[in-house]
């Protein structure tokens, strides 16, 4: 799934390895560490608009890649996340999107 990433007053684009409710992992050339809040934009196949988790703070940093945990989101978002979750799901048996 693709997505952007706002960090260091610039946005990236990334690919999103993991997705839960609870955070994802990203692989992009962003340069994060532990710590660091980022803006997350999801792009979900299907939906009209990205879906927006402002704050995002990154919990691990390996070689390209990196894992967020989501400290808010709202609503109208966690409805979108638990759907294409669940989609995946059924789609793959088990796993996350």
């Amino acid at each position: 799934m693709q997505g952007f990433l706002l960090g260091n007053s610039h946005e990236v684009e990334a690919v999103t390895l993991d997705l839960s409710v609870g955070g994802a992992k990203f692989e992009c050339d962003l340069e994060v560490y532990p710590g660091k809040v980022i803006r997350v934009r999801l792009i979900i196949p299907g939906a009209e608009k990205l879906v927006s988790i402002e704050d995002a703070r990154v919990q691990w940093v390996g070689d390209d890649t990196f894992g967020v945990s989501f400290q808010s989101i709202r609503p109208a978002e966690l409805d979108e996340l638990e759907q294409l979750i669940d989609e995946y799901e059924e789609a793959e048996g088990s796993g996350h999107a």
